[in-house]
């Protein structure tokens, strides 16, 4: 559904698939397009400056990153759609790596559909996409359409270098790119079955002092982006109570779920089935 607040926003998308260069001729396209915004991992991005938004680059597992990306986070989603409502009227390019990709950010961020898809295809030829891909392959390296010094201030990878624009374009200036390297990789798609969720779970459990044994985990789907644990263990007699041993439980799975998967955790229960002494 679009916001009537952003009826007068005019949408664009530019489309290529993983590592094929499209930050890199991002600002190209936007003024080709006279597009005043770049929507491009989780930022809103006017020449070369950060006006709103949090990179999916600053994540730091793969998971969290595309739930960055797909504004998935009310937070962060509100500060954006706060922005163009105050921007609109006004265009905006969204950089995504499929056209479903695009329509999803769309319908969180509640805009109009597109009225121009450009792919990577129309503005770099096969041996640039190819080049672009061995480079993304063999070094990790992204390209983020901002300059170095606002890159620095909120990244969680490392800085590799910057790129100045070689074409001319309408602006009287040089836009600035930044390469880095995140922490992870884009490439393939990530799939979290129930089962590791739940050896995970297990695992931490049991390496707290006065679990001799967990008896069962039990992973639930709150949602698409959340999960409900349960966790029968059997508790052994110390310093420390058993319910103080049961919370101590839930607080370091929570904290080790959210963390390697990037999962939000709505609810854990501690069931104590047992004693063992």
């Amino acid at each position: 559904m679009i916001n009537p607040a952003f009826e007068s926003i005019t949408v664009y998308a530019f489309i290529g698939a993983a590592g094929t260069g499209k930050s890199q001729r991002a600002q190209f396209v936007a003024d080709y397009l006279d597009a005043d915004y770049i929507i491009d991992d989780g930022l809103v991005i006017r020449r070369t400056e950060i006006v709103v938004g949090k990179s999916a680059k600053t994540e730091r597992n793969q998971i969290r990153a595309i739930r960055r990306a797909m504004f998935e986070y009310d937070d962060h989603r509100q500060s954006v759609t706060d922005f163009f409502r105050r921007a609109a009227p006004c265009s905006v390019m969204i950089i995504a790596t499929s056209e479903g990709m695009a329509e999803r950010i769309i319908k969180k961020l509640e805009l109009p559909l597109p009225v121009r898809v450009v792919h990577i295809e129309e503005v770099a030829t096969p041996e640039e996409i190819s080049r672009a891909r061995k480079e993304r392959s063999a070094k990790g390296q992204h390209v983020i359409p901002v300059s170095h010094v606002l890159v620095r201030k909120n990244f969680a990878g490392k800085m590799v270098g910057r790129l100045r624009v070689l074409w001319r374009t309408k602006a009287p200036y040089e836009g600035e790119k930044t390469i880095v390297r995140p922490p992870f990789s884009f490439y393939g798609d990530v799939h979290i079955e129930p089962d590791a969720i739940e050896q995970l779970c297990a695992h931490v459990a049991s390496r707290i002092g006065q679990v001799p044994r967990v008896v069962a985990t039990r992973v639930f789907s709150s949602d698409e982006q959340s999960l409900s644990i349960e966790i029968d263990i059997k508790a052994a007699p110390g310093s420390k109570s058993i319910i103080t041993v049961a919370e101590l439980v839930r607080q370091r799975v929570a904290r080790s779920v959210r963390y390697f998967t990037g999962l939000d955790v709505y609810y854990i229960n501690v069931n104590v089935v047992g004693v063992e002494f």
